[in-house]
C-alpha cells in the first residue's frame, strides 16, 4: 500500500531577464501540497520520498508563432510513501531512472517489490503504445502515475475495479494545476476532487501542454483515454466479465446441481485467500509470533468464510485478529431511553433521563451488545472448534468520530456510516476478549498490516434484497439483469472510499472475492448456481457460499442472514433525531437542515 501525489504547475509567466527563471511562486498551492503529503504520507509510513520534474516549452501567440519571450515552465512534482507489504528489500519510491518517474500502488507480485520490478516492465516495452497490453495482464489492484520523459507524457490509471483510490483535480481559472492523489485532506477551496474513472488508461501530453497560454482550457485537448482492451489480444484482466444470461431449467430446486460447483468455488477462493496472506514480510525480528493477518469480522458467512480459509496459509504460531466495531449509537440509546417520544410527557421525559444519569446503565457493556458483536462472539467460538491450535484475537472496539476529510469526495450520509465503521475497525485500537466471561477483556492493538474484507460476495452471488426483489418482478431474467448491474457499478462505488479510509491507518486491505479470477468464474456461473430466492433468507441467498461453509464444517455461519455493516455495527445515523434521514443525503445537506 502506498500514497501517491502528483502535481502539474501549470502557469504562463514573463521570465526574469537576468535569471531567466519564472516569477510569482504560489504559496497557496505550496501549502496545499506540503497538507495532501501529511495525509498521504499517512497511508505509508515506512518511507517517503518527492521527485521534481521541470518540462520547458516556448508559448505560442495568437498567431501560432512561438513567442521568444515567454517561456512554459511545467513543474512535475511527485509524492510517494511506502507500506512495505512485498519483498525483503527496502524500496523508496518514487522510483526513477533516465528522467521517467512511477508512482505505484498495487498488489501483483507477493515475493518481491512489484512497483520495481513493473517500472522495469514498463520501460522495456517497445513503444508506451503497448502500456496496455502489459497492464491487461495484470490480476490484482492499483493505481499509477508513470511520467515518460521522451514523450513528455504521464500516464495515469486505475485497475478496471476500481480496488484502489485515485482522486483528480483538473485544471481551472481560479486553481491553474493539476493534482492525482490517493487521497485528499477533504473538502478545499484549493480543488475539485473527484473519483478517477476506471474505464481506461488515461495519458496527459505535457508537451502539449507547454506550448498552451492557457492551459485550463487546453487541458482536455490534451487529455485522452486509452481502451484497457485491444482486439484479438488475449488480456485476461483488461476488463471485467459478463454474466452468464443463461436462464435456468425448469425445476423446483437446484441444490442438487450445486454439486459440480462447489469443489471449483472453494478452490478458486482458497487460492485467492492464499495468495493474500502468503509472505508478508515483518516489519522487525520481535514481530515473531505477532499478528500479520487481521480479517474485518462481522460474524457473517463472508468474513467468516475468509477467516477459516486464511487459518490454512497462515502460520500457526501468528495469532489471526478478527476486528470487530460495535457504536454506542446515541440515536439508539435516545429511542431506547425516550421510547415513543411523541406519547411521553416532557415532566416524564425529564425524570427518566435524570433516572438514567443517577444511576447509569446497569452492564457497561449493553450499549455495544449490538448485531455484529453478538454474531462475531458466536462466529469465533465455532472457529476456534474447527481451527485447532490457532489463536484468534477477537478485537473489539467502541467509539465514533467524524471521518468526512479521509472519506471526501464521498459526501454521504450512507458514507459516513460505513466509513465511521471501517475507520476504527480498521485502526486495530481495542480490547481483546481473554475467556469465556461476560466483560472479561483486555487493552489490544493489532499488529496486523494486512486485512482482508469480504466485499464482493454479495454482488457476485446475490446476497441483496434487491436480488430477491428482481425476481419476483421480472423472474430470472431479472435477476440476471441485476447481477450484471452490481458487477457493472463496482468501480463506481465503495472501493476506493473504503481503500482511502482503511489506508490511513498505514494498513493494506485485500478483497479475496473481488479477485478478477474470481469475479470471472463466479459470473460465468449459471445464475441458478448463485442464488435461489425461491427459498428462504439464509438458505436461498449466496446459496453456494453457504454450502461451501457448510462443507467445511462452518455450519451456525452457513445459516447467517446478511445485516449490513452500517446496521449490524450500529454505525447508521449516528446523530439523535437522524432516524428519517436518507442514506443518499449529502453530509452538508443534513447539518443544515
Amino acid at each position: 500500500m502506498c500514497g501517491i501525489i502528483c502535481s502539474l504547475r501549470a502557469e504562463c509567466c514573463a521570465t526574469d531577464s537576468i535569471h531567466n527563471e519564472p516569477t510569482g511562486p504560489d504559496n497557496a498551492f505550496r501549502e496545499l501540497f506540503e497538507t495532501l503529503k501529511v495525509a498521504n504520507g499517512a497511508r505509508g509510513p515506512d518511507a517517503q520520498e518527492s521527485h521534481r520534474v521541470r518540462v520547458q516549452g516556448t508559448c505560442q501567440c495568437d498567431s501560432g508563432e512561438a513567442s521568444p519571450n515567454k517561456t512554459r515552465d511545467l513543474d512535475l512534482e511527485f509524492f510517494a510513501s511506502e507500506l512495505r507489504l512485498r519483498g525483503d528489500a527496502p524500496i523508496v519510491q518514487p522510483h526513477q531512472q533516465d528522467g521517467d518517474v512511477f508512482c505505484w500502488n498495487g498488489e501483483v507480485n507477493a515475493d518481491e517489490n512489484d512497483g520495481a520490478k513493473l517500472f522495469q516492465s514498463i520501460r522495456s516495452l517497445s513503444a508506451m503504445d503497448d502500456l496496455p497490453l502489459l497492464l491487461g495482464k495484470i490480476e490484482g489492484p492499483y493505481a499509477f502515475v508513470y511520467y515518460h520523459a521522451k514523450s513528455r507524457k504521464l500516464y495515469f490509471a486505475r485497475d478496471p475495479l476500481g480496488r484502489r483510490s485515485l482522486l483528480i483535480h483538473k485544471p481551472s481559472v481560479s486553481n491553474p494545476y493539476f493534482l492525482l492523489a490517493s487521497v485528499s485532506i477533504g473538502d478545499d477551496q484549493g480543488y475539485i476532487m473527484e473519483e478517477l474513472s476506471t474505464e481506461g488508461i488515461f495519458c496527459l501530453d505535457v508537451g502539449q501542454l507547454c506550448k498552451s497560454d492557457e492551459v485550463a482550457q487546453n487541458f482536455e485537448s490534451s487529455l485522452i483515454c486509452i481502451p484497457r482492451h485491444i482486439d484479438q489480444q488475449n488480456l485476461p484482466f483488461a476488463k471485467l466479465s459478463r454474466v452468464n444470461t443463461a436462464l435456468p431449467p425448469d425445476a423446483p430446486s437446484f441444490v442438487l446441481s450445486l454439486d459440480s460447483a462447489l469443489p471449483h468455488e472453494l478452490a478458486i477462493a482458497d487460492r485467492s485467500v492464499m495468495l493474500r496472506v502468503q509472505n508478508i514480510p515483518r516489519r522487525t525480528s520481535s514481530a515473531k509470533g505477532k499478528a500479520q493477518v487481521a480479517v474485518l469480522f462481522s460474524g457473517g458467512i463472508d468474513s467468516t468464510m475468509l477467516a477459516f480459509l486464511a487459518h490454512s496459509h497462515v502460520p500457526l504460531d501468528e495469532p489471526i485478529d478478527l476486528l470487530n466495531v460495535a457504536f454506542e449509537n446515541p440515536r439508539k440509546i435516545q429511542v431506547q431511553t425516550d421510547g415513543n417520544i411523541g406519547a411521553i410527557p416532557k415532566r416524564e421525559k425529564k425524570r427518566q433521563l435524570k433516572a438514567a444519569e443517577k444511576h447509569g446503565p446497569t452492564k457497561e457493556s449493553t450499549p455495544y451488545m449490538v448485531p455484529d458483536r453478538v454474531t462475531g462472539l458466536q462466529e469465533v467460538e465455532e472457529l476456534r472448534r474447527l481451527c485447532h491450535g490457532r489463536t484468534w484475537n477477537f478485537e473489539s472496539q467502541a467509539a465514533r468520530a467524524a471521518v468526512e476529510a479521509i472519506m471526501f469526495p464521498g459526501r454521504t450520509v450512507m458514507d459516513l456510516s460505513l466509513a465511521i465503521a471501517l475507520y476504527f475497525a480498521s485502526k486495530g485500537v481495542g480490547r481483546v476478549r481473554i475467556s469465556s466471561v461476560s466483560d472479561d477483556y483486555q487493552p489490544y492493538t493489532s499488529t496486523a498490516r494486512v486485512l482482508l474484507n469480504g466485499l464482493g460476495s454479495d454482488e457476485l452471488l446475490g446476497g441483496y434484497g434487491r436480488h430477491r426483489t428482481a425476481y419476483a418482478t421480472r423472474g430470472w431474467r431479472g435477476v440476471i439483469d441485476e447481477l450484471q448491474l452490481e458487477l457493472d457499478r463496482i468501480p463506481t462505488r465503495n472501493l476506493g472510499r473504503d481503500d482511502r479510509v482503511i489506508s490511513s491507518h498505514g494498513k493494506e486491505t485485500r478483497h479475496p472475492f473481488l479477485s478478477l479470477t474470481v469475479v470471472s468464474f463466479l459470473a460465468g456461473l449459471p445464475v441458478h448456481l448463485k442464488l435461489d430466492p425461491r427459498l428462504e433468507l439464509g438458505l436461498g441467498d449466496k446459496i453456494l457460499l453457504r454450502l461451501a461453509a457448510r462443507k467445511v464444517g462452518l455450519l451456525e455461519a452457513s445459516v447467517r442472514k446478511k445485516k449490513a455493516m452500517q446496521f449490524g455495527s450500529h454505525s447508521a445515523r449516528m446523530e439523535a433525531g437522524d432516524a428519517e434521514r436518507r442514506g443518499d443525503l449529502m453530509i452538508r445537506a443534513v447539518s443544515e437542515q
